[in-house]
């Protein structure tokens, strides 16, 4: 007879801390814990186990990512949003909220609404649309293609934004949790804009081809999560998730495919969670 295959699970003791039971993590610090697995796999976690998702997944634009196909058909591309997104419905809570950062469109391989098709896609899989903020990157300067220059043949109309989707699962309003807020007035009146601007992340500074910068996370964690919230990254990549989700009195677990992104993480939650010890022992 086949064994039945274990879960990842966080479960709650009783002093109000998280463990895992059953498989151990690819790497645990503190508050912050990192798996290695597929998002296509949803016998990874346990259902309903978290409370807000913070993501970017591959924009299918041919980044040489080591694990991981970023030159699909946009039919494919789309079957595998599906899964993904179906799978993160499946582990969240009620009241989980998912932000999710997209494209607004993509022109290479043909003109494609990405946007507006994700956006339909995690209807369908049951998550509910509250809003879309704007995420100005301010990168036109490194625009290459223009279409027919300074003619009206064929020109190519390229924002230089993204897109941050605001989605629940059943509740919008929080009613379980600590319910404790750890967010200034002046960041709650401005990031409540639907326009957010900031940089994108160096690619070189931080040794992955797609990493998130900090401020999008940030953001999305001191906004739509309570103190000790369980804030789950699907495609963590080089750690920014499960990192600002620590850092920030938050429970941050990020999953990768891939074995170098996950110890790409591991060393930077070593450094950064290590440097803030030391700080805070010096105090």
């Amino acid at each position: 007879m086949a064994r039945r295959k274990k879960q990842l699970i966080l479960k709650e003791t009783n002093n109000n801390d998280y463990e895992v039971k059953k498989t151990a993590p690819f790497f645990r610090l503190q508050n912050a814990y990192l798996y290695k697995g597929d998002v296509l796999n949803r016998s990874l976690f346990k259902k309903d186990f978290c409370d807000l998702i913070v993501t970017s997944p591959p924009y299918n634009v041919g980044i040489e990512y080591n694990s991981n196909d970023d030159v699909l058909s946009y039919e494919d591309y789309l079957d595998f949003s599906d899964k993904w997104i179906k799978n993160c419905f499946y582990w969240a809570k009620d009241s989980c909220r998912f932000i999710l950062n997209i494209p607004l469109d993509k022109n290479k391989g043909g003109q494609k609404s990405v946007g507006a098709d994700i956006t339909t896609i995690a209807q369908k899989a049951g998550w509910k649309y509250h809003s879309t903020i704007i995420w100005n990157e301010g990168n036109i300067s490194r625009r290459t293609a223009w279409g027919s220059f300074m003619s009206a043949s064929a020109p190519y109309v390229i924002a230089p934004v993204e897109l941050i989707l605001v989605l629940y699962k059943k509740d919008w309003k929080k009613t379980g949790g600590t319910k404790i807020s750890d967010i200034s007035k002046e960041n709650f009146m401005s990031w409540t804009s639907g326009v957010w601007t900031f940089n994108g992340e160096s690619k070189k500074r931080i040794g992955h081809p797609a990493p998130f910068p900090k401020e999008l996370p940030y953001r999305a964690v001191k906004l739509f999560s309570y103190v000790k919230d369980i804030v789950f990254d699907p495609f963590s990549g080089s750690g920014t998730t499960p990192l600002i989700a620590a850092l920030n009195n938050r429970i941050g677990v990020g999953l990768d495919i891939d074995e170098s992104y996950c110890n790409l993480a591991k060393k930077r939650i070593l450094n950064e969670l290590n440097t803030l010890n030391l700080r805070n022992a010096d105090e």
